[in-house]
């Protein structure tokens, strides 16, 4: 994946309503009203998901999976169940989970709680310097410990995401772009379009190959 910003012509600069044949388009970091800072219904998102025609999605509201849990009972077919969990470092997303991660326990804890539920550890916009993030040496001491770092997240200045992507060079880490959309308009200007998996070790193994995009209104709106 090319650094955020970058011209590259796997990247497409205009948004596309379908992932190409064979593949199914994601987003891997997203909210809804089960966080304080979102207002998105669980249908509004249902809506917008057809409507940018995305087929997956992680739903990772903020330090509970509350939201995605009833988004997966909903739509089994489209609900990865997700969480942003705070600790008393950066944040970091957990996907593929069974049940809510209590925030504020140290990033050690939060990977091993991901870990021991059967899912996956994502770092999220791990060098941002206006949110929770970490120090590059305490990402490479987690490494082992972590699946997937966020190297292109739209709200993220291109400094972090530039490091972000680094770091994932640096470790051979799995990379991921995320929305992180907190209203139904920031849905679909950020995606991957990779293969069909069968399970979280699969899925891991066809995201390295995943090919991302983005809308040109990618980024253009800050939220605090």
């Amino acid at each position: 994946m090319a650094g955020a910003g970058a011209d590259h012509p796997a990247i497409p600069k205009a948004q596309e309503l379908k992932a190409r044949p064979g593949k199914i388009r994601i987003d891997l970091h997203l909210h809804s009203e089960y966080s304080p800072d979102s207002r998105t219904s669980l249908s509004d998102l249902i809506a917008r998901c057809k409507e940018v025609g995305l087929d997956r999605i992680a739903l990772t509201d903020h330090n509970t999976a509350e939201g995605a849990r009833e988004l997966a009972r909903r739509e089994p077919d489209l609900a990865i169940v997700g969480e942003e969990i705070k600790t008393t470092e950066g944040e970091i997303i957990g996907l593929f989970l069974a049940e809510t991660i209590e925030p504020r326990l140290t990033p050690e804890q939060t990977l091993d709680r991901i870990h021991d539920q059967g899912g996956l550890a994502y770092l999220a916009h791990p060098f941002d310097l206006r949110r929770a993030r970490f120090d590059p040496r305490r990402v490479v001491e987690l490494a082992d410990r972590v699946d997937i770092i966020e190297t292109y997240n739209q709200w993220s200045d291109l400094a972090a995401n530039q490091a972000a992507e680094a770091m994932a060079v640096q470790l051979d880490l799995v990379r991921a772009w995320g929305s992180d959309s907190h209203a139904p308009p920031e849905l679909g200007r950020v995606w991957m379009d990779m293969d069909p998996y069968s399970g979280p070790a699969d899925f891991l193994v066809k995201l390295r190959a995943a090919r991302p995009g983005r809308s040109p209104q990618s980024g253009r709106s800050r939220r605090a």
